[in-house]
This record gives C-alpha cells, sequence and structure tokens, in this order.
C-alpha cells in the first residue's frame, strides 16, 4: 500500500518550510525580521552591487571587446569549392556565387575568394577581394581576376 503513487510523500525530515520573517512576535522572526535595529541594511536602502563605498567590482573590472566601425567584412569563399561548382569558361559573380548555393548572403563589402585548394580549368572569377594566392592560381589556371 505504501509503494502506491498516491501515497507517496517526502521522507520525514528531508523538507522544510521556509521562514516567513516580519509576521508578529510569536514566530520568532517577528519586529525587526532578523535584520538587526536600526542602520542601512535594516532599511532596506542598499543597491545591488554596492560595496559600501568600495568602488564595486562591475566598474574595478574593465570593459572588454572593441568594434571595429572601418573593418571590412566580406563573404570569404574557397577557390577549390568554386573550381568543384563552375564548368571551364563560366563567369563566376555574386549572383553566379548565390544562384549554386555557394553563398547565402553577401555581406556589406561583397565577396572575398581565397585561396585555399587547387583550381584546374580556366574561370573568369569577378569578386571585391582577392588573396594573393587566389589571384595566382586562377591566372596560372588561364583564367581571369576582375576586381568588382
Amino acid at each position: 500500500m505504501a509503494n502506491e503513487l498516491s501515497h507517496l510523500s517526502p521522507a520525514p525530515g528531508s523538507t522544510k518550510k521556509r521562514m516567513r520573517v516580519g509576521r508578529g512576535e510569536g514566530s520568532g522572526k517577528g519586529k525587526t525580521a532578523g535584520r538587526g535595529t536600526k542602520g542601512q541594511r535594516a532599511r532596506n536602502t542598499v543597491a545591488a552591487g554596492f560595496e559600501g563605498g568600495q568602488m564595486p567590482i562591475q566598474r574595478r573590472l574593465p570593459k572588454f571587446g572593441f568594434t571595429n566601425i572601418f573593418a571590412k567584412r566580406f563573404t570569404v569563399v574557397r577557390l577549390d569549392r568554386i573550381a568543384s561548382r563552375f564548368e571551364a569558361g563560366a563567369i563566376v559573380d555574386a549572383q553566379a556565387l548565390k544562384d549554386s548555393g555557394l553563398v547565402s548572403k553577401v555581406e556589406r563589402d561583397g565577396i572575398k575568394i581565397l585561396g585555399n585548394g587547387e583550381i584546374g580549368h580556366a574561370l573568369t572569377v569577378r569578386a571585391a577581394a582577392f588573396t594573393r594566392s587566389a589571384a595566382e592560381k586562377i591566372e596560372a589556371a588561364g583564367g581571369k581576376v576582375e576586381t568588382v
């Protein structure tokens, strides 16, 4: 009978009700409700983070991070991924990259081609920026590099 779901209860002594302060003298925590007599902490006026006049920790620690508003933001595409998606003689630009599914969104400053991997056929690649190795590999394969 004691193992039925309708008769479950916590073990005796395993749970304890919280003390409700300020509920009369007879409760043991009445009158000043455990705050002592007078003073800043008795009056509930201490702000969160206040350290008694000492410089609070959130002001002692340095602020982190920095956002460079002049930073260039490119959508980067690796050369080996372009080589695998496009046939010889194709013109590769932002729209072609979107259509092929290589990029979903073109960042503010356009597309940058990285020189990862190899390219075995000639392509005309139009992008905002190229790494030196990417430009060299495209031209070595007989392709053209056009900065837009």
